[in-house]
């Protein structure tokens, strides 16, 4: 089978078919779906749904778009409940920052300590962190390195700089999407036989970024197929052998999904 390590079947856009996404999904072999935590104000959406669906597992976490909203004793309340198997989606992103260097100071100051503060959480109960990083590689490196120990978790969306390669001696695995279907995706492509095979998990980010050729549609886990399938065509092998240990690398690092 196969595992979309990161998917928001929480979001909006799936509220009026959900169960056909979930069967379609089946059909192409996904069998087992992980939802990010991102958002607070989703969270309850997420845990009722996998309550609802055996197959659908939780994370906790706030991405740093939010990290004004961070409330660490909210995160506690469902860090324990027995579908939740990861921390995050939690990180940095230096995409969309303040004009004034003031602020741009003051905002980097926040996703940081959100930042760590959760990486502190995943060790405290020992699960895994699923990290977001987009354009700060420098600064999520030095924390990661600082803080989360062997603690691991896996890079979201993976970002292609070479330097975060060195994280997989500490048990972080590397979420490989639609991106690597891109045609701008040279750089990915040129970094992807450099991951350890070990370390290697699929994800969709579900409903964003649609792998090819249903770029600009909203995605969903089904098009796990399209990675799986590019993935295989770089590492010159089976589509099956890749599904077979992309699962169990994803069972290694998420123990609490069966």
């Amino acid at each position: 089978m196969i595992i979309d390590t990161h998917c928001h079947l929480d979001d909006e856009r799936y509220r009026e078919d959900l169960l056909e996404v979930i069967e379609r999904a089946k059909a192409n072999g996904v069998e087992r779906f992980i939802i990010p935590g991102a958002d607070p104000k989703t969270l309850n959406r997420a845990i009722e749904l996998s309550q609802e669906y055996d197959e659908i597992f939780f994370a906790v976490g706030v991405h740093p778009y939010d990290a004004q909203n961070y409330n660490r004793d909210f995160l506690e309340e469902f860090v324990t409940h027995q579908k939740c198997v990861a921390i995050g989606e939690c990180g940095l992103d230096y995409f969309r920052l303040p004009e004034s260097k003031e602020e741009i100071e003051v905002e980097k100051k926040l996703q940081k300590e959100v930042f760590v503060d959760q990486i502190l959480l995943a060790k405290e109960f020992k699960l895994p962190l699923i990290v977001h990083i987009r354009e700060s590689s420098a600064d999520s490196l030095e924390l990661l390195e600082k803080y989360a120990g062997e603690q691991g978790g896996v890079l979201h969306c993976y970002n292609a700089d070479e330097s975060l390669l060195k994280l997989s001696k500490r048990n972080f695995y590397y979420g490989i999407g639609g991106v690597l279907t891109f045609k701008n995706a040279r750089k990915l492509i040129n970094v992807y036989p450099k991951i350890p095979k070990e370390r290697l998990i699929v994800e969709t980010d579900a409903p964003y970024l649609t792998p090819h050729p249903y770029r600009g549609k909203r995605n969903e886990p089904s098009y796990c197929k399209l990675v799986v399938a590019k993935m295989a065509e770089l590492s010159n092998e089976k589509e099956s052998e890749l599904e077979i240990y992309t699962t169990n690398n994803a069972l290694k690092l998420f123990t609490k999904v069966k």
